[in-house]
């Protein structure tokens, strides 16, 4: 491998390692998760993450990404569409005390244990999927990264697997998160704080889809 080769692998591995670490949309939906519905939902969050991450390592691959990143239709409808997604997630999490501070409602009967397990798990899936899957930025992270750094005489498998690296970084990196976060003594801790770590969770959610659309 040449010393240019060399370079260039060693950009991928430290752009996408800062990319993932710095606070976003994905780290407060992992977050959330973990706290709220423990280890194994934030897990399969972060799978959630990794798995929208490989759709756009996918079109970009394909020479679709530059195409979506130079009509700005195409980004301004994905960053519409990702900021109502967050905005409305961040209500759905503030809704619960919205409501029973409105109406006064008393505790609703739990709901069966196993169905309820089945049907966080999905939803902690596909929360992971959308929140990436939407974000702009994230489509334009790997679509600069393949057309800006990686180099086009860069072999096909190559690209795969540098692909291969970054959707195996996210997924690393949020399960990390998601199990730091349900440690026990920290599970302890929040366990007092369910409502709050909603309520911020909510605004954090809404205050991310507020900057996706009104950014320029």
């Amino acid at each position: 491998m040449s010393h240019l080769d060399h370079f260039e692998l060693y950009s991928v591995a430290i752009i996408t390692l800062l990319a993932v670490i710095s606070p976003g949309p994905d780290f407060a939906m992992v977050s959330k998760i973990s706290l709220l519905k423990g280890r194994q939902a934030g897990v399969l969050c972060a799978f959630g993450i990794s798995t929208a991450i490989s759709v756009h390592l996918a079109y970009t691959l394909l020479g679709l990404g530059i195409v979506f990143a130079n009509n700005l239709w195409v980004l301004n409808t994905l960053r519409y569409v990702g900021a109502m997604y967050l905005i409305w997630l961040g209500v759905s999490a503030l809704w619960p005390d919205i409501r029973s501070r409105l109406f006064k409602q008393g505790s609703l009967s739990a709901p069966n244990s196993k169905a309820e397990k089945i049907s966080n798990s999905h939803s902690a899936f596909w929360s992971g999927f959308a929140c990436n899957a939407l974000n702009p930025k994230t489509m334009l992270f790997i679509v600069s990264l393949f057309s800006q750094v990686i180099s086009t005489d860069t072999s096909l498998l190559m690209e795969l697997s540098y692909g291969a690296y970054i959707a195996l970084v996210h997924f690393i990196w949020f399960a990390i998160v998601a199990t730091l976060l349900t440690t026990s003594h920290i599970q302890q801790k929040s366990a007092f704080l369910k409502d709050w770590i909603e309520r911020v969770s909510g605004v954090l959610l809404m205050g991310f889809g507020i900057k996706f659309l009104i950014s320029h």
